[in-house]
């Protein structure tokens, strides 16, 4: 089965080279960013398996020279040598991936119960999240927001892109798609007076950004209300009905758009959002029919759980999911997200070999 996929990929590898040499690509600019991306992707794996071959080749050439000459059997076993950890990564890099690595995202940050501190808290994740942002050069667009009177937001929807095409086909998602979630925060609010710890939570909603391609909506199950947009603690920051409320009937998901001073901007807006919740329903039911072993993957990013605490008083990040503790709380409000998302990309990259193993056994 390894080899049947590896020589499926490296045919489609070889099929995107063409096609990104062909000029009239160009055309299409939504074409040529999903084509580069997935080009991105899978250049590790041919480069690997590239690798892999000229150390075959080699070894073959060294077995030829020892049957000549015996001094040459030290070669040989330097050369063997290096074949497993080749054939270990090739291996790895061959277990099914997420299919939207390589995708932008879509974040929603919603305050929770506590009213002032949670949207100030929310406040403090969407900083968290564009300093990250900004560290890996990516770009921040705001999609919708509403914000709160003391400089909080008691929701918001950004786009988190990448310039370009991700190297090795690592997206935003790839990184930020463990961020949903109820994230809970520890710490003594501005607005109390006795000192005392109190805790809010806001929630945070990842999805990947859909293209026009991946979800088709019919015009028959949009139900569009128009509304005069508000501002902080509820007065009408508009004199005419620009805000938009898009209902999809047959899924109930409701999007709501404020942000733009025109009914057109902010209805492409919703339909931007909607579409990629839309996606990402289609990819939970898919979820929901796969394996046992995915399942437990997919669990790790689950939306409906706490999955992290932020402790003020002691400076302390904990993620519930795989039982992570740092003490550098500061920072990774600043922007540094790495060393936690890279504690929850081990944790799943183990549940995938785990799963592939599994699934390797099976009769």
């Amino acid at each position: 089965m390894g080899n049947d996929r590896l020589n499926s990929l490296l045919e489609e590898y070889a099929d995107l080279e063409k096609q990104m040499e062909d000029p009239s690509i160009h055309a299409d600019q939504a074409l040529v960013r999903r084509v580069g991306r997935r080009f991105a992707e899978l250049a590790p794996i041919y480069t690997a398996n590239a690798e892999l071959e000229a150390a075959r080749g080699d070894l073959a050439a060294a077995k030829e020279l020892a049957a000549e000459d015996p001094a040459f059997a030290g070669e040989v076993e330097a050369v063997a040598a290096t074949l497993a950890p080749l054939e270990e990564k090739l291996g790895e890099m061959l277990i099914p991936r997420d299919p939207h690595d390589a995708k932008d995202v879509i974040v929603e940050i919603k305050a929770g119960e506590g009213g002032q501190e949670s949207a100030l808290f929310a406040g403090d994740l969407l900083r968290m999240y564009t300093r990250y942002a900004e560290r890996h050069g990516w770009v921040v667009e705001v999609i919708d927001s509403q914000e709160s009177d003391l400089g909080g937001v008691k929701d918001i929807s950004v786009a988190v892109k990448t310039k370009g095409v991700p190297e090795g086909g690592h997206g935003v998602w790839s990184r930020l798609k463990w961020e949903g979630g109820v994230h809970r925060v520890q710490r003594v609010p501005v607005t109390e007076s006795q000192g005392r710890i109190h805790t809010s939570a806001a929630g945070v909603l990842v999805l990947p950004e859909a293209e026009d391609v991946e979800v088709q909506i019919e015009p028959g199950d949009l139900r569009i209300d128009v509304f005069r947009s508000s501002g902080p603690g509820g007065q009408s920051v508009n004199t005419t009905d620009s805000a938009v409320r898009i209902t999809h009937l047959p899924t109930g998901t409701v999007v709501s758009c404020q942000n733009e001073k025109s009914q057109l901007q902010n209805k492409e807006s919703a339909m931007r959002i909607l579409r990629s919740r839309l996606l990402a329903i289609a990819q939970e039911e898919a979820n929901a029919a796969a394996s046992d072993s995915r399942k437990a993957q997919v669990r790790t990013v689950d939306r409906s759980e706490r999955i992290r605490t932020y402790n003020y008083p002691q400076n302390r990040i904990t993620d519930h999911r795989i039982g992570y503790t740092a003490y550098n709380l500061d920072l990774v409000l600043g922007g540094e997200l790495d060393a936690v998302l890279d504690a929850l990309g081990e944790a799943d990259r183990q549940a995938r070999l785990a799963g592939d193993t599994e699934i390797s056994r099976r009769p």
